[in-house]
C-alpha cells in the first residue's frame, strides 16, 4: 500500500481518482489547492503525488519545482494541456509521468501501478552491486560513472547525481546494454511499462535531463531515427 497525494480541484474527478486508488489498496490524501501541499509533502513524504497542472491558487509546475527542491518524490502530472511543449516542461521539472485529460480511470491506475513498481525497488533489500563505467572526453580526460543497484544512486567522478526514478531506470537499462543500440520502443517497454501517444517524444526529454545531470558528458549517444547507445566502458 502506498501513500498518494492527489491534488485536483474538480470534485467529480478527484472523487473518482480517490475511489479507484483506494480500491487498489492505497492511502489517498486529497488536496484541492496548492496551498499547504509543499509543506505537507516535506513532512509526510508520500510515495507519489498525482498533481493537476492548473489549480485555482497556482500552477502545478511551480509546485512541483518547489517540492523537488526539498524532497525527491515521484510526481505524475494531470493536465488538459496536451502540447508537446507542456509535456516537455513537465519532464524537465523532474516529473515521472504526464497524463493528458480526458483519461480513463483504468489507464490512471495502470500508470500509478507502473510508476510505484519502479520507485518501490528503492526500498527493497538487494545485494550491494555497484557497476562502474569509464569514458574519455574530447580533451582526453577520463571520467567514471558508478550505478549502485542497492541504493539506486548514481555517482559521477565521486559526486552523487540526483535522478528521478524514471531517469534512473533508463540509465540503468542503457548502461546494462552498453555499446548496444536500443530503440525508443525498447526503452518505453522496459522502463515505462506502457506505450501511449506522444510517449516516444518523452523519452527524448528524459535523455536530455539525464545528460544535463551528468554535466553533458557524452555517456549516451543518439542514433538519429532509431534510439540510443550507452558508450561508457564497463570496469571489471
Amino acid at each position: 500500500m502506498a501513500k498518494i497525494f492527489v491534488v485536483e480541484d474538480n470534485q467529480g474527478l478527484s472523487e473518482a481518482i480517490t475511489s479507484y486508488l483506494s480500491v487498489e489498496g492505497h492511502n489517498v490524501v486529497l488536496f484541492e489547492r496548492i496551498n499547504g501541499l509543499v509543506e505537507a509533502a516535506v513532512m509526510a513524504v508520500p510515495d507519489l503525488i498525482v498533481l493537476d497542472v492548473m489549480l485555482p491558487d497556482g500552477n502545478g509546475f511551480s509546485a512541483a519545482r518547489a517540492i523537488k527542491e526539498k524532497v525527491d518524490i515521484p510526481i505524475m502530472f494531470l493536465t488538459a494541456r496536451s502540447s508537446e511543449s507542456d509535456r516537455i516542461t513537465g519532464f524537465e521539472l523532474g516529473a515521472d509521468d504526464y497524463v493528458v485529460k480526458p483519461f480513463s480511470m483504468r489507464e490512471l491506475v495502470l500508470r500509478v501501478r507502473s510508476l510505484l513498481s519502479r520507485t518501490h525497488t528503492k526500498n527493497i533489500e538487494k545485494d550491494d552491486v555497484v557497476y562502474t563505467y569509464s569514458l574519455k572526453d574530447e580533451e582526453g580526460r577520463m571520467h567514471t560513472l558508478s550505478l549502485d543497484e542497492s541504493s539506486h544512486t548514481c555517482t559521477q567522478n565521486g559526486t552523487e547525481k540526483k535522478l528521478t526514478a524514471t531517469e534512473w531506470k533508463i540509465l540503468e537499462y542503457l548502461s546494462s546494454h552498453h555499446h548496444v543500440l536500443i530503440s525508443r520502443e525498447q526503452i518505453l517497454g522496459q522502463c515505462l511499462d506502457y506505450l501511449a501517444d506522444g510517449s516516444q517524444r518523452s523519452i527524448n526529454t528524459h535523455i536530455k535531463n539525464i545528460r544535463a545531470k551528468l554535466d553533458q558528458l557524452n555517456w549516451i549517444e543518439t542514433v538519429r531515427g532509431f534510439g540510443y547507445r550507452f558508450i561508457g566502458n564497463k570496469e571489471e
